[in-house]
């Protein structure tokens, strides 16, 4: 099963090159690396190790990075995951292959626990036409009832908004208004989250985006969804004013405003 971390670059993660500063991009595989292994495990996992990390290229400031993790090797507790992270110009559509590496991760085992982990999944990843992208819920993005924040939920669905509408128009593009935001479950501190992100209409210079988010438990796999909304994203030019959408794609693929 393979798991996509996507996340921009952002001058707070870059270096004095203006570049991906490489500890960054380690915490996104590392990230990548504990999902897969823990959503193949069902059980509570941690790195034990990696074996070599190579950076072939940086990851510039406003470009978007990519961290896909797929578990490749099983033994009795512990689990091989290579991880690959990739930048993107969300203007041009170019990608580049920037660090490659695999990381050793071992599932914690109570003393009565003699099963087998599962075999590989050798099934290809279905494209039905949704961008999905996994987070962590951590403490330092939950409440004071240990939940997910409701501002931090929304920030992660802004995010899947704006690279799910830049990723079809190939053109700047910002959020001009949030239709409408429906909060169904809470989401609690260890729980992964998956955001499910479509454009659902087009027009001449708007996209309409439909962001899902789902909490998934790690140690059972008990899915549910949490967060719908619908975001309404504009292509500006370079004084800030709508501009038509050159990259459409046609009528049979989208529904049209």
């Amino acid at each position: 099963m393979t798991v996509r971390l996507i996340d921009m670059v952002f001058p707070g993660d870059a270096n004095h090159h203006g570049t991906l500063f490489g500890g960054v991009g380690l915490a996104h595989l590392d990230k990548v690396a504990f999902l897969a292994a823990s959503r193949h495990a069902r059980r509570a996992v941690v790195t034990a190790g990696c074996e070599r990390i190579d950076f072939a290229a940086p990851a510039r400031i406003g470009e978007m990075v990519e961290a896909v993790g797929r578990v490749v090797r099983i033994g009795r507790s512990s689990l091989g995951v290579e991880v690959e992270l990739h930048a993107e110009s969300l203007l041009s559509g170019e990608r580049r292959l920037c660090t490659r590496g695999a990381f050793n991760m071992v599932a914690l085992r109570p003393a009565d626990d003699d099963q087998p982990l599962a075999p590989l999944d050798e099934a290809g990843e279905a494209d039905d036409g949704w961008l999905r992208t996994a987070e962590m819920v951590f403490p330092g993005t939950t409440n004071h009832y240990g939940t997910l924040f409701g501002g931090d939920a929304l920030k992660l669905m802004g995010k899947a908004a704006f690279v799910t509408a830049t990723r079809h128009a190939r053109e700047v593009m910002v959020m001009a208004a949030t239709n409408r935001i429906d909060f169904k479950a809470p989401i609690d501190g260890g729980d992964m989250v998956e955001l499910v992100s479509r454009v659902k209409m087009a027009g001449r210079s708007s996209l309409s985006v439909e962001v899902q988010l789902w909490a998934e438990r790690l140690l059972t796999g008990e899915r549910r969804r949490s967060t719908t909304a619908e975001f309404v994203m504009v292509a500006v030019d370079d004084a800030g004013k709508p501009k038509t959408i050159k990259a459409r794609r046609t009528s049979d693929e989208v529904g049209a405003f």
